[in-house]
């Protein structure tokens, strides 16, 4: 007959999802900060890097990510585990892919019918951007919740972890900004960020199917 863990050992099973989880917002943070700026490169070429053109990529990024935030929070109610979490990652890996193979494609076909730097950049950053940032937007929210084991102690759980999300976004930032766009072709960038969120996925699904 199995033996049940121990507090000790419960407890430093909680402190290894914690500090796993807190690595992974902070992927995530940096990642979605990383494509932001990216975005402006590739929708330079047609549309300029005026402030209609930035304008656009913020909206729709903000926009990806309040919606993100409600579907990763609701679905967080229910049983949260690493597995789904990871499943996250995985899903927007798959969605910055198009960015990758397609983004040419799609800014030949926007261009084409609409030249107008506000518009046409509003539907271009929507086509490529929208659907990977919302899924990443999921992931702060679960976070939280994988986190939280006693709700008096949620704000401070959600503080932190918002904390090294954003750090991650700051550092996203700069290095992508700095460095990154200076050494390496913004398609190396992207898909070395797909590796990243397929390599985090599977790392949250396999913790999971361990504690299992």
């Amino acid at each position: 007959m199995r033996r049940g863990m121990s507090d000790e050992q419960i407890e430093t099973k909680l402190q290894r999802i914690g500090w796993l989880v807190l690595l992974l917002a902070f992927t995530s943070g940096f990642i979605i900060m990383s494509v932001e700026l990216l975005g402006g490169r590739i929708l330079a070429p047609y549309f300029g890097s005026s402030i209609y053109v930035w304008g656009s990529i913020i909206s729709i990024f903000m926009v990806a990510l309040a919606i993100g935030y409600l579907i990763g929070g609701r679905l967080s109610i229910n049983q949260p585990n690493l597995g789904l979490y990871g499943l996250f990652f995985l899903l927007a890996a798959i969605g910055l892919l198009p960015i990758v193979f397609f983004a040419d494609h799609a800014m030949d076909a926007v261009f084409s019918a609409i030249d107008d730097p506000r518009y046409g950049s509003l539907l271009a950053s929507t086509i490529l951007f929208f659907i990977p940032t919302a899924l990443l937007g999921m992931i702060a929210p679960y976070s939280v919740r994988l986190m939280v084991d006693n709700t008096r102690h949620s704000g401070q759980v959600a503080g932190g972890l918002y904390f090294v999300s954003t750090l991650g976004s700051a550092l996203g930032t700069l290095l992508t900004s700095f460095y990154l766009v200076l050494w390496f072709d913004m398609n190396t960038i992207l898909i070395t960020m797909v590796a990243v969120l397929l390599l985090a996925g599977s790392l949250a699904i396999a913790f999971n199917r361990k504690r299992s």
